[in-house]
């Protein structure tokens, strides 16, 4: 190693060692026993933008684990679902591709106008679908957390906690582990379109696993980021940052601090970290996208420059990201596809998500909750000890 990349990783672990100086919401949990091993207002109410879409896609594998729709179910953009706003998947209307390349859309291009498609063609209506995202979140005991949409649109309505967000990834990973790939996919291939994920950690940080990241102006911008790196498996939730730098950057911090050592146990699990229920969330607008922005922005550069130009990173490796290759499948009305040959399909996942066990650490069930088999989420359980 030479002595300036030495320097270089002194002055990382230094900057490392400090608590982020900033007031919005941070968390850090280990994912291998539940700990908390940071935490900043984890329970403050936060719009989360396209974070939303974690439970958009937890909906979607519960309906596929109870038969109710298969990953080659034609999902066709209507032309409510073309009319939303950017992020969008450049698909026309009437255009349709398979459920699975509309996850891997939604997740990695965090397009609204699939989330949308996806929402009508699983739930029937987006209405319904979004009475399915709440009922969800319900079972999972996320008291902080309300859907109004399926794609993270602004809505004052919408709201969650970052402990929520947490918890949420937890049941993803260990009920449906076999569509982790989706959250670690850096790229989607459409036709001629490159759908790029904004989660710089895939691309810069060695052992980055997903997961999904998002912005209004209302919220900032936002991250949910896993890795397993150094024999530790990390969960980071960061809320409300001023650039998607900021926001990748302090991931990472996050994530250096626990892997040198700089952070350890607060003595809660992500289970038991309370919401402040009944906060109203913050609003980020005038500070993202008003007339204060520019003065804010500059004042979290002075104060987090990690990054910058002629600033170091954490996020320095290089790294190939994984790519999926999705199909656009044609125009379809009234359920008549217009003639064209199709690529024959290989399955990529099991049809349904194994049966786990219960996940409280104490092996109790909130009330109410079974196993995976009665699509009653059990809670996330720490991993068992290895022997």
């Amino acid at each position: 190693m030479t002595f300036a990349r030495r320097l270089a990783m002194a002055l990382l672990l230094t900057l490392a060692s400090f608590a982020p100086a900033w007031a919005t919401p941070l968390l850090l949990v280990d994912r291998a026993n539940l700990e908390v091993l940071y935490a900043q207002d984890a329970g403050q109410a936060w719009h989360p933008a396209s974070l939303t879409k974690l439970m958009t896609a937890y909906v979607v594998f519960e309906e596929l684990a109870k038969g109710n729709v298969t990953l080659d179910t034609s999902v066709t953009i209507s032309r409510k679902a073309f009319n939303q706003a950017p992020s969008k998947s450049g698909l026309a209307v009437d255009s349709a591709v398979s459920l699975q390349d509309a996850l891997y859309i939604l997740i990695v291009k965090s397009a609204n106008d699939i989330a949308v498609a996806i929402a009508e063609t699983v739930g029937g209506s987006e209405e319904r679908f979004v009475a399915m995202m709440n009922e969800v979140a319900s079972r999972m005991g996320l008291t902080g957390t309300h859907y109004v949409n399926p794609h993270g649109l602004h809505d004052p309505a919408q709201v969650t906690t970052a402990r929520d967000l947490a918890i949420l990834s937890l049941y993803i990973e260990q009920t449906f582990p076999q569509y982790m790939p989706m959250f670690s996919t850096g790229v989607v291939k459409l036709g001629t379109a490159k759908l790029e994920s904004n989660n710089g950690l895939l691309e810069g940080f060695v052992g980055t696993t997903g997961m999904k990241t998002g912005y209004v102006c209302a919220s900032g911008l936002n991250i949910v980021a896993t890795v397993d790196r150094g024999g530790r498996q990390l969960l980071a939730v960061v809320l409300g940052g001023s650039s998607g730098r900021e926001r990748n950057e302090r991931a990472a911090e996050l994530f250096v601090n626990a892997l040198s050592g700089n952070t350890g146990p607060t003595g809660q699990t992500v289970l038991t970290l309370a919401n402040a229920v009944g906060s109203t969330p913050t609003d980020m607008r005038p500070l993202i996208c008003g007339k204060e922005s520019a003065a804010y922005v500059k004042a979290q550069e002075a104060a987090f420059p990690m990054g910058l130009k002629d600033q170091p990173s954490y996020l320095t490796d290089e790294i190939v990201p994984r790519e999926h290759v999705a199909v656009n499948l044609g125009r379809i009305r009234n359920n008549i596809a217009l003639p064209r040959p199709r690529p024959p399909h290989v399955p990529l996942f099991p049809a349904a998500a194994p049966t786990i066990e219960s996940a409280n650490i104490d092996e109790m069930l909130r009330p109410g909750l079974t196993t995976i088999g009665g699509m009653n989420v059990p809670m996330p359980r720490p991993r068992p000890a290895d022997l």
